[in-house]
């Protein structure tokens, strides 16, 4: 099998953007466009990908560690001139080398892996990926002999008015032989209107040198969309996000209003489990099976079980088990974990603490930097004082406590196994296990008090 080798174009500030983040790292569904592109050419069987990078290289870098290879493009001097700087990495390498811009996050696997099949059956020394466009503004062109082959390519701004004419247009991804796309880049010139070297002169090159040159037409247009502003990045978004919802509703899962609900690229959902309207899920979250989500639920980066049921509640970077009943209107923060059969209800905080199997907090509750064991009740209103003005401090609530309504448990504090915390009680020091803690003032009524006062007024 013929060796492929990736080179992805990342190098643009992508000034139409209007943006202090660069453009290949806006993201689209959760991750950014490079990284798409990136993590698609990956499904190809590549020996290697090289990233130009130039404007937040280093930004773009940690996006990438592990996936790619880097070269550096200082000055921005068009398409052929980003590709030149993979020259030390890949000249002299045998095989096939992809080409693709880095801002172009909708184009599929499959479709990379149809063109450099085709590539590679028509023995081809460059196959350019075309696609009909029925407003191909801002686009180069594809000119063809009258025997269909591939004349020439020209950009939109060096075209003439017959050439502006054509619909075919250049998606800007490429197949090259690889020996031969870096001994041709040297003879690529700039005599053009916008001074750059282009990549699509490769092709000219290679026609003059009676190179055998193709191109293969991608029937969807919309997924070879290169993102330029925030309208095309905008719509990218649209185009994913609906890929994505059809995606999850073949693999099993009920989207109750699919144009309601968003669902970042990286998300796995389980079968049967129903997706209400209004819900974002982000990150790398995983949920499983039979659960039920939402309505106007945000999830992100947290991994939910079996047949747990989350209503109108946000969960960020936790981890919840099976059989949990969340919300409505809770909010688990980060580095939470919330066993199987818990029920967190509505309107509870928990923050980075750990709630064991079978407990409790139904309502109206806050449990911070907390150790909670199982089949632990937290009655209404009950509160882990976790913080002194400076420093975070533990509360350790062991199994088969019962916490009255309105009671505060101020950390650091344990409540042993099987303790009773008596309603009203603000509890200062550890309650022994087995034990009844009473935390409050003493009860005092002053007789006809307030017909006194009616006196003094």
């Amino acid at each position: 099998m013929t060796k492929r080798f990736a080179v992805i174009l990342a190098a643009g500030q992508g000034t139409r953007m209007k943006s202090k983040l660069y453009k290949v790292l806006h993201p689209v569904c959760g991750k950014p466009m490079v990284e798409h592109v990136v993590d698609n050419t990956s499904k190809l069987k590549v020996e290697q990908t090289v990233t130009v990078v130039g404007h937040g290289a280093e930004i773009v870098k940690t996006y990438l560690e592990g996936k790619s290879d880097f070269v550096l493009q200082e000055e921005q001097l068009g398409t052929a001139h980003a590709v030149k700087h993979a020259k030390d990495i890949l000249y002299g390498k045998k095989g096939t080398t992809l080409v693709i811009c880095g801002d172009t996050p909708l184009i599929k696997a499959e479709t990379m892996e149809a063109l450099l099949k085709y590539h590679e059956v028509q023995k081809a020394k460059a196959t350019v990926l075309t696609a009909i466009a029925e407003q191909p503004d801002g686009y180069g062109r594809i000119i063809r002999n009258s025997d269909g082959s591939v004349e020439k390519i020209v950009e939109h701004k060096d075209a003439n008015e017959e050439e502006r004419n054509v619909n075919e247009i250049n998606t800007g991804t490429y197949c090259f032989d690889n020996e031969i796309l870096f001994n041709v880049l040297d003879q690529v010139s700039n005599e053009n209107t916008q001074g750059e070297y282009y990549l699509p002169d490769v092709i000219e090159i290679l026609k003059h040198a009676n190179e055998h040159v193709t191109a293969y037409q991608t029937p969807e247009f919309e997924e070879t969309l290169g993102v330029n502003d925030r309208v095309a990045l905008s719509e990218a978004e649209r185009i994913m996000t609906q890929r994505i919802n059809d995606q999850h509703m073949r693999n099993g899962v009920t989207l109750k209003d699919p144009m309601s609900t968003y669902i970042d690229a990286d998300v796995i959902i389980g079968s049967d489990t129903i997706i209400l309207p209004g819900t974002i899920i982000q990150g790398k979250t995983v949920i499983g099976e039979d659960c039920i989500i939402g309505p106007n639920s945000e999830l992100k980066n947290s991994n939910v079980g079996d047949n747990t049921i989350i209503r109108q509640s946000v969960i960020h970077d936790s981890t919840v088990g099976m059989h949990v009943n969340i919300g409505p209107f809770a909010h688990i923060r980060p580095e939470s974990i919330i066993h199987d059969e818990v029920k967190v209800g509505n309107f509870v905080e928990v923050k980075k603490s750990e709630i064991g199997k079978r407990s409790k907090a139904s309502h109206l509750s806050y449990v911070g930097d907390a150790e909670v064991g199982s089949d632990v009740n937290l009655g209404c209103g009950s509160i882990t004082v976790n913080y002194d003005g400076k420093n975070k401090f533990l509360t350790k609530i062991e199994d088969n406590v019962f916490v009255g309504c309105n009671s505060n448990l101020v950390a650091p504090v344990t409540i042993g196994k099987g303790a009773f915390i008596a309603a009203g009680s603000t509890i200062t020091r550890d309650v022994p296990g087995e034990a009844l803690s009473i935390g409050r003032a003493k009860q005092v009524n002053k007789e006809n008090y307030v017909k006194k006062l009616n006196l003094n007024n």
